[in-house]
This record gives C-alpha cells, sequence and structure tokens, in this order.
C-alpha cells in the first residue's frame, strides 16, 4: 500500500480510513500484540520535567495530573481521534510481569465513561491501582491507555514514556533510575517507532543528554522528531539562544524530520485555557530570532498535523512487513497449537495425545533412518539445522570419517624404509623398518621357543599386532560417541517438531535420554566383542588376501634387490634419471644371471625378523577392513539405527504406566 498516488494526491489527514488505520494498530497495541511483534508508533522520551506532560497537554487539550510527574512514573499511551462527539476513555494495560489475579484486577479498572474534565483525578486513581501510591514503588511496567475523541482532534496515537533520571535522589532510587532507562532503550530501539527527542531550552545545549540516547538508537537519524520546549526561559539575544535556534534549524544536531519549538504554560499562567496558551504561543514565536525559522516547525498548530502525517506515513511503509510479521506470527501459534493438540485433562485423553504423537515421531524417525528427506521437517540441507536433522547422512559422513582415521591414525608405528617429515601431531610415529627389525629381533630373543634358525615363533604375530592396533579402541569410542550423540540430537529435534516443548523435556526425560543409554550399553557391549579376539589369543585369518599381501611384499622386496644389482652390473647411476643400456656393450649372460641371483642373508635371525614383519603388516592389513566393516555393522546399524524406530512407538505408549503418562503428557500452565 502507497501513501502517495502517481497525481500527488494524499489521504485526507482526518479521512476515515486514516482513524481506522490507527484504530488497527491500537487494536493490536491494546491486545499487547507489541510483546511479540514490534509496531508502528510516535513515542515521546526526555529528561525529566522537560517539559513531555506539557507536550501532551498542547497536543490533545486535555489537562494531565503535575503533581508529583504522576503522567511520568508509567508509560501513557495517547489515543486522539477526530470525532463528532468529545468521549473520553481511561484503562490499564498490565505488565506480562503481573500475575493472572494482578492483571484481571487491572483490567478490570477500565472506566468506559469519563469526562474529559475528570481526567486528572482517574489517571491519579490508576495510579492507585497500579500500586504507585502506596510508596512501595515509584515506576510501573503497566501501560495507561488515554483515548480521547472530539471534532477538534487530530488522528493521532502517542506513548509517553517516563522521563529519564540522571541520578537517584530522596524519591528515586538507583533501581528506579536503571528500569526507566531501559524502559527507554527498549521502545527506542524499535526500527518501527517514531521517536519524539524533547529537549528542554532550560538546560544548556551540551547537558541534552536525549540528543545522545537519540543518535545511539536511530545514528543516522531517519526516524527521529526532535521538539524543542520552554524557548520562552531563554535571555533574549543570547548566545544560548542562537544555539537553540540553530538548533532548531536543523544545523547542529541533524534528524531527517527536522525540529520543532513549542511554547508550555508557566507557572505564572498554569490555569489559563488551551486557547489562552495557543495565543500566547503564537504571540511568542512570531517575534525575535525565532521567526527566522520556517512557520511550520513553530507552534502546536502545526505540530498536530505534522505528527498525525508522520505516523500516518510510517505505518503506511511499515505496513507490509508488518503484514508479513503478524501472519509469521499466526503461523507459528497454529504450529504451536497443532502441537499441542487436543485437550488432555483425563488420563485417557493424555495417552491418545502421546499415541497420535508417537505416529508422527517414528514416521519422521524411520524416514531420517531410511535416508528419505521429503517431510519439510528436514528442511535445507545446506544449512547446519537441516543437515543433523538428517541422521543417515550424518552417520554415513561420521563412518567414512572413522574409516579414514583407521587407516591414517590406527596404527601405532608407521614401518618407513625412509624418514619423511611428520605431518601431525597425533599422527603415528614413524619408524624406519632397519629400526623396526632390530626391535622385533629383541622381542623374538625374549620370547624365542624350540623354532629352527630362521624362522619365528607364530605367537610372535600376536605381539606385534597387539601392539600395532593399540590406536583402535580409542578410535572406535570415538566415534561411538560421536554417532550417539547425533542420534540423541535427532531424536530430541523430532520430539519438538511433533510436540510442545513441555511434553518435548517428558519424552526426552522419560524416553529418549533411557534409550540412548540403552543403546550406548548395547554399542559398548557390541564394540567389546568386536575388538577382544583381535587383543589377546593367537592371530586367525582364513582370508586369501592374506597370503597376497605377503606375496605381493616379497616380491617388491625382490624386485627393489634386482634392480638394484642390475644397476650395480651395467654401471648405471640411480640418479641419472634413466635405465636405458648400451646394447653395442656385450656382456656375459652367466655373470648377469649370477649377479641377480646372490641374495642372501647370512644372518638368520635378521631374515626371520623380515619374515615376521611382512606376515604382520598382511595381517593388520586384513584385520583393520574387518574391523571398520563390523563396527558398522554390527555396532552402528544393529546396535544403535536397528532399535530407534521402536524408541517411542504406539505399542511403547500402550505399555507406560499411569503414572508416567502423566508425567510425560498432562498439560501444564504454560501449555
Amino acid at each position: 500500500m502507497d501513501c502517495h498516488t502517481d497525481n500527488g494526491f494524499r489521504p485526507s489527514l482526518h479521512s476515515k480510513d486514516h482513524g481506522q488505520l490507527l484504530d488497527v494498530i491500537d487494536l493490536l497495541r491494546s491486545q499487547r500484540i507489541n510483546h511479540y511483534i514490534r509496531l508502528p508508533q510516535l513515542i515521546v522520551c526526555g529528561d525529566q520535567s522537560s517539559g513531555k506532560s506539557s507536550v501532551l497537554e498542547a497536543v490533545s487539550g486535555v489537562r494531565f495530573p503535575t503533581k508529583e510527574n504522576l503522567c511520568t512514573r508509567f508509560a501513557t499511551e495517547l489515543v486522539l481521534r477526530r470525532d463528532t462527539v468529545a468521549t473520553a476513555k481511561v484503562a490499564i494495560v498490565p505488565s506480562n510481569q503481573r500475575s493472572d489475579q494482578e492483571k484481571e484486577k487491572l483490567l478490570a479498572f477500565e472506566a468506559p465513561c469519563v469526562r474529559i474534565d475528570t481526567i486528572p483525578s482517574v489517571i491519579d486513581a490508576a495510579r492507585e491501582a497500579m500500586g504507585l501510591g502506596s510508596g512501595t514503588k515509584a515506576f510501573s511496567d503497566d501501560v495507561l491507555r488515554v483515548e480521547i475523541s472530539g471534532p477538534e482532534q487530530s488522528h493521532l496515537t502517542l506513548v509517553d514514556l517516563p522521563g529519564l533520571i540522571h541520578a537517584e535522589g530522596r524519591q528515586q532510587s538507583a533501581e528506579d533510575v536503571k528500569l526507566v532507562t531501559s524502559l527507554v532503550h527498549s521502545y527506542m530501539a524499535n526500527t518501527r517507532s517514531i521517536i519524539l527527542a524533547i529537549v528542554s531550552a532550560k538546560n544548556d545545549r551540551a547537558n541534552q543528554i536525549m540528543t545522545k540516547f537519540a543518535r545511539d538508537a536511530d545514528p543516522k537519524g531517519v526516524r527521529t522528531i526532535g521538539i524543542i520546549t520552554k524557548p520562552d526561559t531563554l535571555r533574549t539575544g543570547s548566545d544560548s539562544e542562537q544555539a537553540f535556534v540553530d538548533l532548531a534549524g536543523n544545523k547542529d544536531v541533524v534528524f531527517r524530520l527536522g525540529w520543532h519549538v513549542l511554547k508550555n504554560r508557566d507557572d505564572n499562567n498554569r490555569e489559563c485555557s488551551a486557547e489562552e496558551r495557543d495565543r500566547q504561543e503564537r504571540d511568542f514565536l512570531s517575534q525575535g530570532t525565532w521567526m527566522s525559522l520556517p512557520p511550520k516547525t513553530l507552534g502546536i498548530g502545526t505540530l498536530k498535523p505534522r505528527l498525525s502525517t508522520l505516523l500516518k506515513d510510517q505505518i503506511l511503509s511499515e505496513l507490509p512487513n508488518l503484514i508479513c510479521d503478524i501472519q509469521a506470527g499466526i503461523d507459528e501459534c497454529r504450529s504451536t497449537l497443532t502441537r499441542l493438540g487436543e485437550p488432555r485433562r483425563t488420563l485417557q485423553e493424555q495417552r491418545l495425545y502421546l499415541v497420535r504423537t508417537s505416529q508422527s515421531f517414528s514416521s519422521l524417525i524411520k524416514a531420517a533412518i531410511d535416508g528419505v528427506y521429503f517431510h519439510k521437517f528436514f528442511g535445507d540441507a545446506m544449512t547446519p539445522a537441516g543437515f543433523e536433522k538428517r541422521l543417515r547422512a550424518v552417520v554415513q559422513d561420521a563412518l567414512l570419517e572413522f574409516e579414514k582415521d583407521m587407516r591414517r591414525e590406527g596404527h601405532y608405528q608407521e614401518i618407513t624404509e625412509e624418514t619423511s617429515p611428520r605431518k601431525k601431531a597425533d599422527t603415528p610415529r614413524q619408524i624406519l623398518r632397519s629400526e623396526f627389525l632390530d626391535d622385533v629381533r629383541e622381542l623374538m630373543r625374549r620370547s624365542r621357543g624350540c623354532e629352527l634358525p630362521g624362522t619365528f615363533n607364530p605367537l610372535i604375530i600376536g605381539d606385534l599386532f597387539y601392539q600395532q592396533s593399540k590406536p583402535w579402541k580409542r578410535l572406535v569410542e570415538r566415534y561411538s560417541d560421536r554417532i550417539l550423540k547425533a542420534t540423541r540430537t535427532s531424536l530430541e529435534l523430532i520430539s519438538l517438531y511433533t510436540t510442545n516443548e513441555a511434553t518435548s523435556e517428558g519424552l526426552i526425560r522419560e524416553i529418549i535420554d533411557p534409550a540412548i543409554e540403552k543403546y550406548a550399553g548395547r554399542l559398548a557391549k557390541k564394540v567389546e566383542e568386536i575388538l577382544d579376539p583381535h587383543q589377546e589369543g593367537h592371530p586367525i585369518t582364513y582370508n586369501h588376501y592374506f597370503t597376497e599381501t605377503i606375496q605381493k611384499a616379497r616380491k617388491e622386496y625382490a624386485k627393489k634387490d634386482q634392480v638394484q644389482q642390475l644397476n650395480n652390473f651395467f654401471k648405471i647411476k640411480p640418479d641419472m634419471g634413466s635405465s636405458y643400456v648400451n646394447s653395442h656393450q656385450g656382456f656375459d649372460t652367466g655373470v648377469l644371471l649370477e649377479a641377480l641371483n646372490q641374495r642372501t642373508e647370512a644372518d638368520m635371525d635378521r631374515y626371520a625378523c623380515s619374515e615376521a614383519v611382512d606376515c604382520i603388516e598382511a595381517y593388520y592389513k586384513v584385520v583393520i577392513k574387518v574391523i571398520v566393516d563390523n563396527f558398522a555393522v554390527l555396532g552402528i546399524e544393529s546396535c544403535v539405527l536397528g532399535g530407534l524406530f521402536d524408541t517411542f512407538s504406539p505399542e511403547v505408549v500402550l505399555e507406560l504406566d499411569d503414572s508416567l503418562i502423566k508425567s510425560i503428557a498432562a498439560e501444564t500452565e504454560e501449555s
């Protein structure tokens, strides 16, 4: 909706549509929608005794209580509407911090037939109802709503906030200072609020804290209008007067909405009529240096339509986003109501509610395990929130990382032919094969049995393997914890989606957490079964891959030795980068054959050590593949994912005892 048409037409300032537009926003505010959604509004902010109450009187034409600044002890919502009949209405909108009993009492205060001349006394009574008359509290979070209609009124709604306090005193404690400052800041932080920054000319320009507060809340000054009060207190022709004239001319503190100047009643003419007050203001502002300012920025006569237009334009500009926010709030409420389900006063209703919830829960669990993510619950896979709901994807990702870590970190030592720089601090330490053979020789010497020289005790393979596979348990436990945590997260998110927060907490406490503990126990026992056979006893395998690996290793060593012998025979240097032999050079093939077959190991123990190392490396490669697959299939699939579908199924609900049903599904005060 646009307030400007192509032909430059603007809706009438006092049109019926204008009033209805403000009525809609005021209705939303009266229903306390502003606690959840920011509403467009005009807020009046300033120091104590800055003249805020006088501004309200000038705008509305109604006298407000001035004794002890009563109207600034709480936020006052002033609702003005143009009508043929003069009426007034005063009500209290209780704070959310009030108890239900206090809210009911304050709401009952509403006085629909207030006369305009009795408004001050009604406001005094409202102050007493809020508990501000007994001296126990100085300020209230409640809102006083004053509705005034009449033929002279503009379509306008203002929210007058308590005046800012600079220091604690006899009537205002440090806690009061903090409360008022926090309240004013919260209203000013609403980006849909237009700030009326009241600045009193009685205070030096440099001491105006209100302009700083406005700048903090509105750094670019796009939604602030400044109002200068008490200009008659300035000495004519003084530097101070010129400073405030410059301020009013938007030359000092610049606001996009500009400034306005008002002359309030002083102590000598406090009882004068509204007409007399307006005449005195016109006389004052039509003389001296104030005449240099644009007429539209002077006096109450131009301020009222100016504010009315500002509020209307602000509402129209924010209306599309406001409608979206309200619709989003409605959708969220409907979603919450759906999760709350039907009333659950009786045990039968509570059990039925859990049965229906369990059906939705089980359906989403099955989809998460099967990797079928069509339901809107799973959201966007490219976001962290969407990914953690996709349990199968999370588990697959973890198991693939587990396989990589087992290959990179699963061995205690990395046996190499030559040293190379270590990549990470947590990777296996490197050891030269020659050094490792020395370690194996010492182990064989200490474990020698009846074997012949050049052979080794088969049990030595077990000792070497147990040492080499030490990191397995740590890695398996790490990924067990990771997958169990991901599983619990998925179950928790599904429970929050299928039911309300209170019931979800009960499900997590009574159903999900015990189930996760059960799955964790099963997994730990299965992991122990998988690892134990490879942590003690003698190695066993009937996989042909074991012998094939040994044969490949021996062929590789033989090939390396033959290459070395050929290089020596033909006098080829390895660093020449070529193995080409000149065919014109004759050689004795018998000598060549002898050279290729002269490799023997005179040290029988070292030969046995080399054979043992080949066996341990081949056996390790066979077993690590078995461990990875068994952990994924026998551990994760069978002990964790395989039981998730029955975690919270209708059958489980039917078997729950009555006390547990009440603990989980009984309605709470929040629900």
